[in-house]
C-alpha cells in the first residue's frame, strides 16, 4: 500500500523557511499591514526581514494581521493536489479562525479532485508548537505512515503540546489593548512577568505573574516538569522561541538541559515570526514539549 502524501503547514509555525522546505512541506505565507503597506511572514528567507519588523514596532508602529482566505488556501491546496494526497495542519482556531476558510476550499478542492485525498487538521498551536506538531507529523510521514494513521495522531496528541511562556517586556502588551497602560507601566517597573499557557482551544491564558526573569524560568520549568511526559524523565523533542530576547531563550535552554537530561535531540531555539510577533511584541519566551492533556481555563 502506498502510504506517501503531502503534508503542508502555514507560516506561523515559526521555523526557518529553510528547514520546513528541508523537510519536504509546503507552506502558505500570512501577511502583516503598516501603514498600508503589506508585508509577507517571511520565515527567516531574507535576514533584514525580522530585524525590519522589529524596527516598526520601535518606531511606534502597530501591525495588523488578517485571516488566510478562501482562495488563497483554494489555489494552494490544488497547487499540492496535482502532486498527490494532501495532509494540511492550520494554524490553532484559538488563534485565529483561518482554518474555517481552509475547510471550505478544501471541500471544494474535494470535488475538484474527486480522487485525491485531502485532509485539513485544526493544529489547535500556536508558534514553534505549532511547528512541533507538523515536525512530529513530518516524522510519521518519513517512516511511512499512512496520511490516515498521521491524522489520527495529530487529533489524539494536538492538546498534548504545551506552550509554556513569559514575558519580559509588557509596552506591545499595553500598546496592542490586551493589558492597560497603568498595569504594563507598573509591571515593567516592578519586574512583573506574565506566566502563560495554552488551553485546550488553542486560546492564551495568563495564569500567573512573577518578579524577574530568573523567577520567570523557573516557574516555567517548574510547570514543564508538572506536565511533561516522564516528569523530569522526558524523552520527547522540546523547543524554545523568543521574540528577540536570545539571551533569556538561551539561559533558559541553559535550565532546561540541567533539569531535563533526557530530552531528544538538540533544544532547538527559534524565532517567534512577524505574525505572532505582531501581536506579543519582544521580550516573550516560550518552551514547547509533549505532555498530557492541555486542561481548559
Amino acid at each position: 500500500m502506498n502510504t506517501k502524501f503531502i503534508l503542508s503547514c502555514e507560516s506561523t509555525v515559526d521555523l526557518p523557511f529553510s528547514y520546513v522546505s528541508g523537510r519536504n512541506i509546503p507552506v502558505i505565507f500570512y501577511t502583516y499591514t503598516v501603514d498600508g503597506k503589506e508585508y509577507i511572514d517571511d520565515m527567516l528567507r531574507d535576514p533584514e526581514a525580522l530585524p525590519n519588523f522589529y524596527q516598526l514596532l520601535d518606531d511606534g508602529k502597530l501591525p495588523s494581521t488578517s485571516q488566510l482566505n478562501e482562495f488563497a488556501y483554494e489555489e494552494f491546496f490544488e497547487e499540492q493536489l496535482k502532486q498527490g494526497d494532501l495532509l494540511h495542519i492550520a494554524f490553532g482556531s484559538g488563534m485565529t479562525k483561518s482554518v474555517t476558510n481552509a475547510e471550505s476550499a478544501a471541500s471544494k478542492m474535494r470535488e475538484k479532485y474527486p480522487n485525491r485525498k485531502l485532509i485539513v487538521v485544526d493544529s489547535l498551536c500556536s508558534s514553534s508548537g505549532y511547528g512541533m506538531l507538523v515536525d512530529y507529523a513530518a516524522d510519521m510521514r518519513d517512516r511511512g505512515c499512512s496520511i490516515e494513521e498521521t491524522e489520527k495522531w495529530l487529533i489524539d496528541n494536538r492538546n498534548k503540546i504545551h506552550h509554556q511562556f513569559f514575558s519580559t517586556e509588557l509596552k506591545h502588551y499595553r500598546r496592542s489593548g490586551r493589558m492597560s497602560g497603568a498595569t504594563a507601566m507598573i509591571a515593567t517597573i516592578l519586574g512583573i512577568c506574565p506566566i502563560m499557557r495554552l488551553d485546550d482551544k488553542g486560546r492564551i491564558i495568563a495564569y500567573g505573574k512573577v518578579r524577574g526573569k530568573t523567577n520567570a524560568i523557573k516557574t516555567t520549568l517548574d510547570a514543564m516538569e508538572s506536565h511533561a511526559q516522564g516528569g523530569k524523565n522526558y524523552s520527547e523533542k522540546c523547543w524554545i522561541c523568543h521574540s528577540r530576547c536570545l539571551e533569556d531563550a538561551e539561559n533558559l535552554k541553559k535550565e532546561l538541559k540541567q533539569r531535563f537530561p533526557n530530552i531528544k535531540g538538540d533544544i532547538r531555539i527559534c524565532d517567534v515570526g512577524t505574525i505572532i510577533a505582531s501581536h506579543c511584541g519582544p521580550g516573550t519566551v516560550a518552551v514547547f514539549f509533549l505532555g498530557d492533556e492541555r486542561v481548559p481555563e
